[in-house]
């Protein structure tokens, strides 16, 4: 795996150590050397990962990650200060800055490369989701970079799995002051513990007495109710060797033993603002593609998904000899109603005509808007004869109570007609049913409205 890593350090030797390194291991790697040169390269988007010095004249790395954490257009940039400074104040300082890491001069390439490439891999799937989320906001769903930078992190839902009573009772002591904690002392228990769940994070001890705790966040990692879920992992100084493997099976972040509080309340709050933009940028993913296949205004499938998925409906059950019925439904004198009351009025009787045809049919069948006033129903393993008294149905029911619009001011008569046809062999397609429906429904009306008529094939 590659990414472009952009190197901050005003410091020439310490820029081409970093360069030599990362370039050693397939990196593409960018350089500045100055805090406003860095901001600029990051806001032109020519860099996927940022590892910054903190100690600068023009501003210092601190103020630096702050600038990209509270820009929408950068905050999901990840962010690694590598710097001298080694004290806990100033790793805590970076971490509430928004790094999503400290890492304190000389760093072992092993462990920098790993953090880098865990980093590299978690970028590439937000990357993804952005790129959707783009697409979404043209259609007009919001985008949710504004609220991931307002988010502080707090009110998560942890889980923490340890089998140390001393030592997760003063972990979830202290974090109980901004989150809801809960404990599973069984590893034999936690993977289940997590996939009923609705957590936010998981904090796993590596130090568990008879269980693997990798082997564990491995699990974590390959079941599909918990592959999303951030893992913070706990080690002891010297495992800096099972941390690495830890990174590379897909654990977000590590706590090092003894546990300084404030670092602890820094990462867990890194890790669960990062969830819960991704879960925001996952959402908007799915509202675009329902816009896609769904009419606005009746909230029913719309044509384009309806046409996508007939003909496999018919295919399947003409592969298993089974029926399949499909009714054209249109509202009789529809134009009236919007020449007469006005469009407001035509969209709240196409609105309650819809809400009746859910009513009115099975989970199985497929209800859709087919274009103006005409909607189409499929309903798989139903014969003209079934689909004919289903007609039947909502024919009365749209009859026998009148529409109200205006905001109930008034109410409106409304009838319907529908034509149906069923599939007639192996060698029937979507479209000839469709044709078929069609003309039923053409005799339906030229016949006087308000009626169900079949197919005569």
């Amino acid at each position: 795996m590659t990414a472009r890593v952009l190197v901050v350090d005003d410091v020439p030797a310490n820029v081409k150590l970093l360069e030599a390194r990362l370039s050693a291991e397939y990196f593409d790697v960018a350089t500045a050397t100055s805090g406003a040169e860095a901001l600029a390269l990051c806001a032109r988007a020519e860099c996927d990962i940022v590892l910054l010095d903190v100690m600068m004249p023009d501003m210092d790395g601190f103020e630096v990650c702050r600038k990209l954490k509270s820009n929408p257009a950068t905050h999901h940039i990840p962010v690694v200060m590598v710097t001298a400074l080694d004290q806990p104040s100033d790793r805590v300082r970076g971490l509430q800055a928004g790094a999503d890491d400290f890492l304190t001069k000389p760093v072992a390439d092993v462990a920098l490369i790993s953090r880098v490439r865990s980093l590299a891999r978690l970028k590439m799937v937000t990357d993804e989701l952005r790129m959707r989320a783009h697409t979404a906001k043209e259609i007009g769903i919001q985008s949710p970079e504004r609220d991931a930078v307002a988010d502080t992190g707090c009110n998560g839902n942890i889980l923490i799995v340890d089998d140390r009573a001393s030592s997760y009772e003063r972990i979830a002591a202290t974090l109980a002051a901004e989150h809801t904690v809960e404990v599973e002392s069984n590893p034999n228990e936690a993977l289940f513990r997590a996939a009923e769940g609705n957590f936010d994070l998981l904090i796993v001890s590596l130090g568990l007495k008879d269980f693997d705790g990798l082997r564990l966040c491995s699990q974590i990692r390959s079941l599909d109710r918990t592959r999303n879920i951030p893992i913070l992992a706990m080690a002891e100084a010297d495992n800096n060797d099972r941390l690495v493997r830890g990174l590379e099976i897909g654990v977000n972040d590590y706590l090092i033993r003894p546990i300084d509080k404030n670092e602890m309340l820094a990462r867990v709050r890194t890790q669960i603002k990062k969830k819960r933009y991704t879960e925001r940028l996952r959402d908007n993913a799915y509202k675009s593609i329902e816009m896609a296949i769904t009419d606005a205004l009746t909230g029913l499938n719309n044509r384009r998904y309806m046409e996508t998925h007939l003909q496999s409906l018919v295919e399947q059950a003409a592969a298993r000899g089974k029926p399949i019925a499909v009714l054209i439904l249109d509202i009789d004198h529809f134009k009236s109603v919007n020449d007469t009351h006005g469009h407001d009025a035509g969209d709240d009787v196409l609105r309650e005509f819809s809400l009746r045809i859910r009513k009115s049919i099975r989970n199985i069948d497929l209800a859709c808007r087919y274009g103006g006033e005409e909607f189409v129903i499929v309903m798989p393993e139903t014969d003209v004869a079934v689909a004919t008294m289903v007609a039947e149905r909502i024919r009365r029911r749209i009859a026998a109570e009148p529409f109200a619009i205006q905001q109930g001011a008034r109410k409106l008569e409304v009838t319907i007609s529908i034509g149906i046809a069923a599939i007639g062999g192996a060698g029937d397609d979507a479209a000839a049913i469709l044709k078929r429906a069609d003309a039923a429904l053409y005799r339906a009306k030229r016949d006087g409205r308000n009626r169900v008529v079949p197919d005569a094939a």
